[in-house]
């Protein structure tokens, strides 16, 4: 399986949350991964830090925030130029899926943990 650095949005220190249980399968998986969010502190590892300028050789983001907070997000997403864009449960967007696509950007509407544990990812 190919490794692929993965952006985390919406990163959290809280165990019970699925943005941390996904942070910890990725890296167990083996993939490099970059937690963007709000919170303060570190999971898997890898400390949480605010979005800043795009990050490069990024080739998944994994979205964890609800469509409400994404707009905030839009145009980092967009400049970060992932290879693809992963809407997990509850974050499904069909304005930033176009404006994604629109940029080159492949979507998917999926649960990034179902993705790593079925071999998809």
């Amino acid at each position: 399986m190919d490794k692929k650095k993965t952006l985390i949005i919406g990163a959290t220190p809280n165990p019970s949350r699925y943005a941390y249980l996904a942070a910890h399968r990725l890296v167990d998986a083996g993939h490099e991964i970059v937690n963007i969010g709000i919170k303060k502190g570190e999971v898997a590892g890898v400390a949480i830090q605010p979005a800043g300028d795009p990050l490069p050789d990024i080739h998944s983001i994994t979205l964890y925030i609800g469509p409400q907070t994404q707009p905030l997000y839009y145009d980092y997403i967009i400049r970060t130029k992932p290879q693809r864009l992963i809407f997990n449960p509850g974050t499904e967007n069909p304005e930033l899926e176009a404006r994604a696509q629109a940029a080159g950007i492949d979507t998917i509407q999926a649960c990034t943990l179902v993705l790593l544990s079925t071999n998809q990812y």
